[in-house]
């Protein structure tokens, strides 16, 4: 078994790989100021609570953007599973060619992303994470990961609305009934999801038409994908677990190396 973590901004979620099987995941909210100890027997405790054995755990793999947080949580592995963890880092072997300006300023969980895009669904393909941040990456059919746009997420969107504007209320993002809103939370309701729908389809656009590949695959990820994947016909896939997947393959790839 392999257990996979994704290291994000807000949420650090975990599954545990048996052969191709995906058990899990869970999420825990991103502590920057827990020890190893904590990560080591919280974590302990959510395998065994779902009846996995921690001796049967063979490999640890962690794709993270929150440098801050690696030393104990790499420690907390050593200490509480005697694993030292595969880091996705500059020198792993992916399948992919980073083109980008500075390759190495590339975040871990967008290599992730883009592995798994290409690996399982096939390129030419625009990678689109709903995280934190909305990542929106290309890949080209023979590998190249040759783009990678940035945007603001739709929860920071949020965040932004509410902290600035002293009337306004913190609201659950869901898509309302109609875009004719009629009170204060269904009018940023709409505002928040439509606009993000519009941004999808703008940016996914842009990209088709600036690679001259009207046909490229678009696959989406990240916790809020599925809002905006159901509303709009540019998202091809939607695959919720494909940053875990992603681990699992980069993890196949250098599993005999570390061995």
């Amino acid at each position: 078994m392999v257990l996979v973590v994704d290291v994000g901004n807000t949420n650090i979620v975990l599954g545990v790989f048996d052969e191709d099987k995906l058990i899990g995941p869970w999420r825990m909210t991103t502590g920057t100021k827990r020890t190893s100890d904590e990560y080591g027997t919280f974590i302990c405790a959510l395998l065994e609570r779902n009846n996995i054995r921690i001796d049967e755990l063979e490999h640890v793999i962690i794709a993270s953007v929150v440098p801050n947080i690696m030393y104990s949580l790499e420690n907390g592995f050593k200490k509480y599973f005697n694993i030292n963890p595969m880091i996705v880092a500059p020198g792993i072997k992916t399948g992919i060619s980073i083109r980008t300006d500075n390759p190495k300023e590339v975040g871990a969980d967008r290599i992730v992303d883009i592995v798994a895009g290409y690996y399982i669904y096939g390129g030419p393909a625009i990678v689109i994470d709903f995280g934190t941040a909305t990542t929106y990456d290309v890949v080209t059919e023979d590998g190249l990961f040759c783009a990678a746009i940035t945007s603001p997420g739709i929860g920071i969107s949020a965040d932004a609305l509410w902290n600035r504007a002293a009337q306004l209320p913190n609201i659950k993002i869901k898509k309302p009934d109609s875009i004719l809103a009629t009170n204060t939370i269904t009018s940023m309701q709409a505002g928040l999801v439509y606009g993000y729908i519009g941004q999808v389809e703008y940016i996914v656009n842009k990209i088709k038409e600036e690679m001259g590949i009207p046909n490229m695959k678009v696959v989406a990820t990240g916790g809020l994908a599925r809002i905006i994947s159901s509303e709009t016909d540019v998202i091809d896939i939607y695959d919720p677990q494909l940053t875990l997947k992603g681990l699992k393959l980069i993890y196949d790839k250098n599993k005999k190396v570390r061995n």
